[in-house]
């Protein structure tokens, strides 16, 4: 069947009139959702690949009402009527994000409470001080390997890799950290032709890691969860394992990108940093407002005949959470290039009782990574014109393709050492400001039955203190280092 050419009517299309969120037509999402809502309000009607039917929800309190109203909407997917009648194929792309697993975002009542209440309990145990060290160490490596060539790729060099070599020390399998986990857990949440595959290979990493932990338990988030009082079969531990490497693996590669692609792109967000009157983490905030990691969450399912955005939901029906949609409804955010600083409310970590957990590793990961970053590289700027930047989209998300970037090439560090001039200091200063995390119960970033970092040094001497009690900023340094 001939496709209609851009711009006729008929364009992206499909059965009943609805509009396509695939395919030609949709190739910028963005466009269709602001379509969407022109035409039908808050919460709209669409297709999913291979013409499933859906609603979109796009108003932003439209989508908080459906994530914190569990008794009339749930992510228990063997409720959706489309999966009951045949309508989605056992093969469909988005099957991984289809498919009912035992886990907490799947489950209802005291079980949604007891599997809940094991990831809680299991992140309770990470270390936020050990962790940061570890994340600046592993920025160092990622940095040291291309630091000499004056050039570097920041999305294929740096983004897609530190979140996941983070992720792998947290859970406790930091030996299988490669290129191949790296693209499996870029390719499976895409829907494409291999994301089943990519799917397969992540579950058969995990669950030998579950293996392993529960023969010989160790420090760390696997054994944490294995041996919490909520007794995870092996399957929910592998499971759960899954969730939580995908999400927090891509909504940070991704969130790592989008945070310094604008600073290399908008000279007044750099001048911000710089000058004080912006901070890391403020500018991370910022980035989940206007390109969110993750544009939509999919799917919750109405368990009874309901009304949401003046449209008729009927039992049975899927919903998408429209994350990217929501962030720019212009009945909360009329100017959608307003700076939001110190505003929390955007959707980029869902909400209600599923609402992401580990929200505050993948913030970390992201400001102490791209801190780090800009402090070895102080002079990086975009090797390119803005408009030639490459982006890959999808239903769940939209990232870019490459960051290239260009800086006087800098010899590589000692991935323990101070920064190596004393400049740094000062500038870290305007970047470093954060949240202080609560103490909670030690978990080494580095175990002793870990496999080590590799070209790491031991400790250098520390620099000696001038005489008396050192300054306010000095003492909030050593915190953040973890010194």
């Amino acid at each position: 069947m001939a496709v209609p050419p851009p711009g006729c009517p008929a364009h992206g299309i499909g059965v009943g009139g609805l509009r396509r969120l695939y395919g030609p037509g949709a190739e910028d999402l963005e466009a269709v959702y602001e379509t969407l809502r022109a035409e039908h309000g808050p919460v709209a009607p669409a297709l999913l690949h291979e013409d499933v039917p859906i609603w979109v929800v796009l108003g932003h309190s439209e989508n908080l009402h459906m994530v914190r109203n569990p008794s009339q909407f749930c992510r228990n997917t063997r409720l959706w009527s489309a999966l009951q009648d045949g309508t989605v194929k056992p093969d469909h792309p988005l099957m991984p994000h289809f498919a009912w697993q035992p886990i907490c975002s799947h489950a209802e009542g005291d079980e949604h409470l007891r599997l809940r209440g094991a990831v809680t309990g299991a992140m309770s145990t990470i270390d936020h001080r050990g962790i940061r060290r570890y994340i600046n160490r592993a920025t160092q490596q990622l940095v040291n390997k291309f630091c000499r060539e004056g050039r570097a790729d920041l999305v294929g060099q740096f983004a897609e890799h530190l979140p996941m070599v983070v992720m792998c020390e947290i859970l406790g399998m930091p030996e299988e950290y490669n290129d191949q986990i790296v693209q499996a857990a870029r390719d499976m949440p895409k829907g494409s032709e291999t994301a089943i595959a990519s799917n397969a290979y992540l579950m058969d990493v995990l669950m030998r890691l579950t293996a392993r932990r529960r023969a010989e338990p160790r420090d760390d988030f696997t054994s944490h969860l294995i041996n919490h009082p909520a007794n995870l079969t092996d399957d929910e531990v592998g499971q759960h394992l899954r969730i939580i490497l995908v999400a927090a693996y891509e909504a940070t590669a991704n969130l790592i990108a989008n945070v310094m692609r604008v600073v290399l792109t908008d000279p007044r967000f750099r001048a911000q940093l710089n000058g004080g009157q912006m901070t890391v983490p403020q500018a991370v905030e910022q980035s989940l407002w206007d390109e969110p990691p993750f544009s939509t969450v999919l799917p919750y399912i109405a368990k009874q005949d309901t009304e949401l955005g003046d449209q008729r939901i009927r039992k049975g029906d899927a919903l998408i959470l429209g994350i990217a949609p929501g962030n720019v409804d212009p009945r909360v955010r009329p100017d959608p290039k307003a700076h939001m600083q110190g505003n929390r409310s955007h959707l980029a970590f869902g909400g209600g009782p599923h609402e992401c957990p580990g929200q505050d590793i993948g913030r970390v990961i992201a400001e102490v990574g791209v801190d780090a970053l800009l402090t070895r590289l102080p002079d990086v700027q975009l090797a390119c014109d803005e408009d030639e930047l490459g982006w890959w989209a999808s239903i769940s998300n939209r990232h870019l393709v490459e960051l290239p970037v260009k800086f006087e090439a800098k010899p590589q560090q000692d991935v323990m050492a101070r920064p190596a001039h004393p400049l740094a200091l000062q500038r870290s200063s305007n970047w470093l400001v954060s949240t202080p995390q609560p103490k909670t119960a030690p978990l080494e970033a580095t175990s002793p039955t870990s496999a080590p970092m590799p070209t790491s040094a031991p400790t250098p001497t520390p620099t000696p203190e001038p005489a008396g009690r050192p300054g306010v900023f000095r003492r909030l340094l050593r915190w953040w280092r973890g010194e």
